[in-house]
């Protein structure tokens, strides 16, 4: 593997793990207050559960797509985020966070693996590389978490 194959992955990796110039999943998990997470934040239609809940099925459906060819994403937007009755429990907090932490291994080992060629077209898509999943993970990772941590710091105050 070149140089430059083996830095992309390992930019990618960075990403992916550690968030670089924004907070860390695991950091913010480990100072969340688990005991909020059903809690809404005025003026928001949603708790941070729901959130949590939305960013992991989002990143299940795209580690799936990017490593199955029969894998069939749920309807949009409905199957992206939990029925809005549900607000989510502490149980609920740790089952999504558990479940994120897991898939993101998942796609991390995908991007690691010097046999994925993150540019090669995936098959049964239209266009999609792994390359450009795993940045769509990061990114959408990225966006909700930070909402996420200001989301709490509200909760914190109220």
């Amino acid at each position: 593997m070149t140089d430059n194959a083996q830095s992309l992955r390992d930019h990618l990796l960075y990403l992916l793990r550690d968030g670089g110039a924004h907070m860390s999943f695991d950091d913010f998990i480990g100072e969340f207050p688990a005991e909020l997470c059903a809690e809404k934040v005025p003026g928001l239609p949603y708790t941070c559960w729901q959130v949590l809940e939305h960013i992991r099925l989002a990143q299940w459906d795209i580690l799936e797509f990017s490593r199955d060819p029969n894998h069939a994403s749920p309807e949009f937007p409905k199957g992206y985020w939990p029925a809005p009755e549900n607000a989510g429990t502490v149980e609920l907090w740790h089952e999504s966070a558990a479940k994120f932490k897991s898939d993101l291994k998942e796609m991390e080992r995908l991007v690691a693996n010097n046999s994925t060629d993150l540019y090669a077209r995936i098959p049964h898509g239209d266009g999609q590389t792994i390359l450009r999943e795993a940045l769509l993970v990061a990114d959408h990772n990225a966006y909700h978490l930070g909402a996420l941590v200001v989301m709490a710091r509200i909760l914190k105050t109220v």
